[in-house]
């Protein structure tokens, strides 16, 4: 029954992160890229200024909803600064050699206007369910953007990503984060297990204002702490940077030549690999953030500002940094994959602390994680099922950790894989219909801005 499962995942997944819907992706991204007349890159410093910049300058949000902008991008940035960051982007470079990471950034660069219009969408389609209480993201989107004829397109988002919840989410990174307290710290997988269920459930009880506070003080945290590392090793080997720099480009291009534990890579590989590890690592394209954007107290475009940045910062930022960290010290060659890999690229440069720092990564980018699909998966269940569903899913969702933390989870990773890439179908065909939208509220806040000037 097990090989039946696993066969019949293997050819879905295959078709879910092969080449042509690795394009669509990619194609929905350049395509909202070119109609929102390339946003990302002509305004890149007025979404810095609206976004982040506007945190800095701490401006009073006066707009209706749950979170602040920042406590939502925290808790978005919760979920895409991840495993995908370390063990994602290792694998990319594992099976697709150093051009990997010119697609990963490719990838990256169009999903800004993916996650812009993902933003914006969430908060313009939202609906208020309660006192000082909002849902939103793709299910609403879908249908109070394109008509209730939609509804079922909504309910299959919602379907595939509350599943998801549970896989992605949950078993997979509570797995992951007893590994790494194992390997790092001796401390058995089933107290781990243990503390972990306590501790998220201490604060998804809360509801999506617990996360949100969490999740702005740990993650700026969690960035910095891995931030400081990866750059500590780059700058220490910075002789190496242009030689890196130009194998990345060579082999985006070119295969990729085997040396030392490196099998070698063709140009196909590069270019899938890098992709899929991008989307794995940013979620653009996937739609889940919108869940969470939906909750900010802000106007949709300027919500959507907040989008570009959490990309950039996710992939061009943190996860070129592990990129650099494993080609820098030669660790590619090694033949390690995955988590090990980037392990090891760390703990050539940093010998000695390097482990430590992937190790405690991975437990605090797990357990943020965690946090915020609990939260996709709360909603998504609650937009097919009502609020009844939430206090059980809560359970079930805290009880799951512990399994996943105790459990070996082949099955569940592939699973949980194609699920993530399921979740994108829905969501982009909603982008391509709501293009027009988007294009339209954009152009809406930047004339009030220009008028804002004016007078």
């Amino acid at each position: 029954m097990l090989e039946l499962f696993l066969s019949v995942n293997s050819a879905v997944n295959s078709i879910v992160w092969g080449p042509p819907f690795l394009f669509l992706l990619v194609g929905t991204g350049l395509y909202l890229t070119i109609r929102l007349n390339f946003l990302q890159f002509r305004h890149f410093k007025l979404s810095w200024d609206k976004s982040f910049g506007r945190y800095f300058n701490k401006d009073v949000e006066n707009e209706e909803g749950v979170l602040s902008s920042f406590q939502a991008i925290s808790s978005a940035m919760a979920a895409t600064l991840g495993v995908g960051n370390i063990a994602g982007v290792s694998t990319a470079l594992s099976l697709g050699g150093p051009g990997a990471v010119f697609w990963m950034w490719i990838s990256a660069l169009v999903g800004m206007a993916t996650k812009f219009a993902e933003a914006q969408l969430g908060v313009k389609f939202r609906e208020k369910t309660g006192e000082d209480e909002y849902s939103g993201g793709v299910m609403y989107y879908i249908e109070n953007g394109m008509g209730g004829n939609w509804k079922w397109l909504a309910s299959l988002y919602a379907f595939f990503a509350g599943i998801a919840a549970f896989g992605i989410g949950n078993m997979v990174q509570s797995n992951t984060l007893a590994h790494a307290a194992e390997d790092g710290f001796a401390v058995p997988s089933w107290i781990t297990g243990l503390v972990v269920s306590f501790l998220v459930g201490l604060v998804i009880l809360g509801g999506i204002k617990r996360i949100g506070k969490v999740a702005e003080k740990l993650v700026p945290l969690m960035a910095a702490f891995y931030f400081i590392g990866g750059a500590f090793i780059i700058i220490t080997n910075y002789s190496e940077i242009p030689a890196v720099f130009a194998s990345i480009m060579s082999n985006a291009f070119n295969p990729a030549s085997a040396f030392g534990g490196f099998a070698g890579a063709s140009v196909r590989m590069a270019v899938r690999f890098g992709i899929a590890r991008g989307v794995f690592s940013n979620e653009a394209g996937l739609g889940a953030a919108s869940i969470v954007h939906a909750q900010a107290k802000n106007k949709p475009t300027r919500q959507g500002m907040w989008g570009i940045w959490e990309v950039f910062i996710d992939t061009i930022v943190v996860g070129t940094i592990t990129a650099l960290v494993v080609l820098l010290t030669g660790a590619l060659g090694t033949g390690e994959t995955g988590a090990v890999l980037a392990a090891e690229g760390f703990t050539r440069g940093l010998s000695g602390p390097g482990g430590y720092i992937i190790n405690i990564s991975i437990i605090i980018f797990a357990y943020t994680t965690m946090l915020t699909w609990s939260f996709y998966g709360e909603e998504s269940w609650k937009y097919l099922f009502g609020k009844k569903i939430i206090k059980p899913y809560r359970i079930v969702f805290v009880i799951l950790l512990f399994v996943g933390a105790i459990g070996a989870l082949e099955p569940i990773w592939l699973l949980a894989d194609t699920l993530n890439g399921l979740m994108a179908a829905p969501n982009l065909i909603a982008l391509v219909v709501l293009a027009g939208a988007v294009v339209k509220e954009k152009d809406k806040y930047l004339l009030e801005l220009k008028d804002d000037k004016a007078a």
